[in-house]
C-alpha cells in the first residue's frame, strides 16, 4: 500500500487525466528539420542525439545544460552508468559541440557537473567556448561520510561564443541584512535602514550559499532525483538572457529551466527523453500562468536563505501583497 503523504507534502503529482491530456502538448519530432517557431514554448518529447541535428543554428540566447553527471544514476527507468574520465569528456563531445551550434554569436553556456566530472566539463567548454567562470553553489542536502568530507556544493560553468555577450549584473543581485552598518557623516553609507531592519544590496560572486534544494513542503518539488532549484536557474536567465530572450535546456528533467523562464518572461525549449518527466514539466508550466512566484525571489532582488519573514514585512511595507508560496495542486483538464 502507497504510504499516504502529509497535507503539507506538496510534491507535484498528477492523475491519469492529467497525464493524458498533458501528452498532447508535447512536441514530437519527426525526421524533419526543426524551425524556431515551432519549438518556441514547447516542451520536447525525445531523444537528444536523434534531434540534434535537426535544431536550428543561431537561435537561442542562453543554453542552461544539467546533463547526467559520471555517477550510476537511474531516471525513472532510464539508467546512467558511472564511466571513466576519458570515456565521459568523449560522451561529452558527441552532443556538446552540436549544442553550441544552436547559440547566437553572443549567446552564453551554462553546463551544470558535481566535483567529479568538473574536470571534463572544463575541458569541453575550453575547447568550445570562452570560459567566463566557475560558480560553486552550495547544495545544503547531501549524505554524511565517514571517511571523507560530506559532499554539498556542484560547480556550473560559464562560458560565452564570442567575445561581445549580455550580462546583467544589476538583474542578480542579492539583498543581505547589514550586520555591522558603516555611516558615513551620520547616513547610512551603501546599505538602506528600514523599520524591518538594516539590508544591503550586494554584487554576487561565483559563490553562492542562498540556495535551498526542493524538498517536500516547497511548491515546486517533484521526485525527479536531480531537481535544481528555481532561485539558482533564475540567477543565471536573469543575468545571461535578455527579455523576451530564448532559452534552451537540452536535458530539461522535471521542467525547471522552462519554469522559471516563463516566470521570468522569457521564451524557452526544453528536450526531455522521458514522457513523465515532460508530463510534469508540462503541469509546471500550467501552474506558472497564476503562480509565479520564486522562492527566494522578491521585488527584483534575490534573498539570502531562511529570510521569508522578512521578505513578508518588506512586501507590506513597498504596498506589496501575497507570499507566493501557495500553489494549486490539480488543473482542471
Amino acid at each position: 500500500m502507497e504510504k499516504e503523504k502529509s497535507r503539507r507534502n506538496r510534491t507535484l503529482t498528477l492523475s491519469e487525466n492529467e497525464r493524458n491530456t498533458l501528452k498532447k502538448r508535447l512536441f514530437s519530432p519527426n525526421k524533419e528539420e526543426i524551425t524556431p517557431s515551432q519549438i518556441t514554448n514547447k516542451t520536447i518529447y525525445g531523444d537528444l542525439f536523434e534531434i540534434i541535428d535537426l535544431l536550428p543554428a543561431e537561435f537561442v540566447d542562453l543554453l542552461l545544460i544539467d546533463p547526467p553527471y559520471n555517477l550510476d544514476k537511474d531516471f525513472n527507468g532510464l539508467k546512467f552508468s558511472k564511466t571513466n574520465d576519458e570515456a565521459y569528456l568523449a560522451y561529452l563531445k558527441t552532443w556538446f559541440p552540436k549544442m553550441i551550434r544552436t547559440l547566437k554569436p553572443t549567446g552564453s553556456v551554462y553546463i551544470c557537473g558535481d566535483w567529479k566530472s568538473t574536470s571534463c566539463l572544463y575541458q569541453i567548454m575550453r575547447e568550445f567556448t570562452i570560459v567566463r567562470n566557475r560558480i560553486i553553489w552550495q547544495r545544503e542536502k547531501g549524505r554524511g561520510a565517514k571517511a571523507n568530507w560530506k559532499n554539498a556544493a556542484e560547480d556550473i560553468w560559464f562560458g560565452t561564443r564570442g567575445e561581445e555577450y549580455y550580462f546583467n549584473v544589476d538583474a542578480v543581485k542579492q539583498k543581505r541584512r547589514v550586520i555591522a552598518p558603516y555611516r558615513e557623516n551620520g547616513r547610512p553609507k551603501d546599505w538602506e535602514e528600514t523599520g524591518n531592519g538594516n539590508f544591503r544590496l550586494t554584487y554576487p560572486s561565483n559563490f553562492w550559499d542562498d540556495i535551498s534544494v526542493p524538498y517536500w513542503s516547497m511548491p515546486e518539488n517533484t521526485d525527479h532525483p536531480t531537481q535544481k532549484p528555481e532561485k539558482l536557474i533564475a540567477k543565471l536567465i536573469l543575468a545571461s538572457c535578455p527579455p523576451k530572450g530564448m532559452v534552451l535546456d537540452p536535458f530539461l528533467g522535471s521542467g525547471t529551466t522552462s519554469v522559471a523562464a516563463k516566470k521570468l518572461d522569457r521564451r524557452y525549449v526544453g528536450i526531455e527523453i522521458n514522457e513523465e518527466y515532460c508530463c510534469w514539466a508540462e503541469k509546471r508550466l500550467l501552474l506558472a500562468e497564476d503562480h509565479s512566484a520564486i522562492q527566494g525571489y522578491s521585488n527584483g532582488v534575490f534573498w539570502e536563505r531562511n529570510t521569508l519573514s522578512l521578505q513578508m514585512k518588506e512586501n507590506k511595507r513597498l504596498g506589496f501583497t501575497g507570499d507566493g508560496q501557495s500553489v494549486a495542486y490539480s488543473l482542471n483538464i
